[in-house]
């Protein structure tokens, strides 16, 4: 069913008073496109429609709204009936929502919690944000080295219910140290009689719960993992990080480095629902910064004053010339971001690639060159040609440089590499064009 589609019905439901019909009309819809309707609905209708689903069914919908919604929701109902929701969470979900309360909430909220799922909360919740342990499930399976396939099976059949995820168990010893990994692929496939210990991978892929979220992501991807085990410092077993969860932390993760190319940084929650005033504030900095870094420019101009005075064909390319420059070092300085981001690129690649940069730059500028000399002569004559052309491969090589070595600079001083693009990038080859321009200009023509 189309979103539009669900919102008509739901708010039909809701004028003909019909919501308690809902839980069997919409058994095929997935819970991600119930949350994503009646997200569309005022507080007091959204829980109405919610409370009309099954318990098990409320919870798998409440974790796929979005993250303001959750809070607001969780402030406006009574604990006893949020209590049965959170149980029923997944336990990463439910820390997250957890981390979003304040201090009163919480007390609110804990006491309505059994013991075990109490403690499993706090101890999901005080990892540190942005790393392993901060987005890790508790709801794994584990099985005994020592039992066989039959009983393997017999076990997760048992706790699939509760579990996250059961396409890969864990085997830990009795200190819950990680030995070994099993797909369920495996144990369908093997012998019922043949122990766990002889068919686990013994050797599993595993990271701790410090390391940082970006990370955890990487190794998900680089070794196709349905899941990613945890461990502490004591090498035991905590969590596994899922590979939907992998996947959310690459797309934050995306969205805040594209953000970052625009100077922006990072944004929480989303352009729509984001305040005047914090738009403001994440815009306000590198615009005021660009716009005292974009003064050289200005003076580069003024201290030409009398080369652009004898010819002023020569106004009439800048703005091509210092925007070439500019383009050619945004591209430079987005695919060394992202190789770098990805860890496609190291700081000591930094040499072989500015050798590389040399000559490709070098080729798109002597084909710029190339495109302009004619405008150039038609414009000015020969010397304004030459003088066009020169400049144009110059910038063009100068700008792509730029954008390939100042990634790896801030790299270097442990700065975000992702701040390198963008407008800090073309400021820094508009500077650079205008004074090569004026240069060139006034040595070529006699100045």
């Amino acid at each position: 069913m189309e979103l539009p589609d669900l919102i008509y019905r739901l708010r039909s439901a809701l004028e003909n008073n019909t919501v308690q019909l809902l839980q069997d009309q919409l058994e095929d819809v997935h819970p991600a496109d119930y949350a994503a309707a009646i997200s569309e609905f005022s507080l007091e209708h959204l829980w109405m429609l919610l409370a009309a689903l099954r318990r098990a069914e409320q919870a798998e919908v409440f974790g796929y709204l979005p993250a303001e919604v959750q809070v607001a929701l969780a402030i406006k109902i009574s604990r006893r009936k949020l209590a049965p929701i959170i149980r029923q969470m997944s336990s990463d979900e439910r820390a997250d929502l957890f981390n979003r309360l304040t201090d009163e909430q919480r007390e609110m909220l804990l006491p309505a919690l059994a013991q075990a799922e109490r403690e499993d909360l706090l101890l999901l919740s005080s990892h540190q944000e942005g790393t392993a342990g901060a987005i890790m499930t508790s709801d794994y399976a584990i099985l005994a080295p020592d039992i066989n396939v039959r009983d393997a099976l017999d076990v997760l059949r048992r706790e699939a219910p509760d579990k996250e995820t059961i396409y890969s168990a864990y085997v830990v010893d009795e200190q819950r140290k990680l030995i070994g990994v099993v797909s369920l692929r495996e144990l369908i496939l093997a012998p019922a009689t043949m122990l766990v210990d002889e068919l686990m991978n013994h050797d599993p892929i595993y990271a701790t719960v410090d390391m940082a979220q970006e990370q955890v992501a990487a190794m998900v991807a680089r070794y196709d993992l349905l899941a990613l085990p945890i461990l502490n410092a004591q090498q035991q077993m905590v969590g596994i990080v899922t590979y939907d969860d992998a996947m959310d932390v690459a797309a934050e993760e995306a969205t805040e480095d594209f953000h970052k190319t625009a100077t922006i940084g990072k944004l929480d929650g989303n352009v729509k629902d984001a305040s005047i005033g914090l738009l403001y504030r994440k815009r306000v900095f590198w615009l005021v910064v660009l716009v005292f870094g974009n003064i050289f420019s200005g003076a580069g101009i003024a201290y030409f004053e009398q080369t652009i005075a004898s010819y002023l064909a020569l106004l009439f390319f800048l703005p091509l010339l210092i925007a070439s420059s500019g383009n050619a070092g945004a591209q430079s300085g987005t695919l060394m971001v992202r190789a770098l981001a990805t860890g496609d690129v190291k700081l000591r690649d930094w040499g072989s690639l500015l050798a590389k940069e040399c000559l490709v730059a070098g080729l798109l500028g002597a084909t710029m060159a190339f495109a302009v000399v004619w405008l150039g002569w038609w414009r000015g004559g020969y010397d304004i040609a030459i003088v066009v052309a020169a400049t144009m491969m110059l910038v063009v090589m100068v700008g792509s440089l730029v954008g390939l070595s100042l990634p790896f600079l801030l790299s270097r001083l442990k700065l975000d590499p992702a701040t390198a693009s963008g407008p800090l990038i073309t400021s820094i080859a508009d500077v650079a064009g205008v004074v090569l321009y004026f240069s060139i200009a006034t040595w070529y023509l006699g100045l």
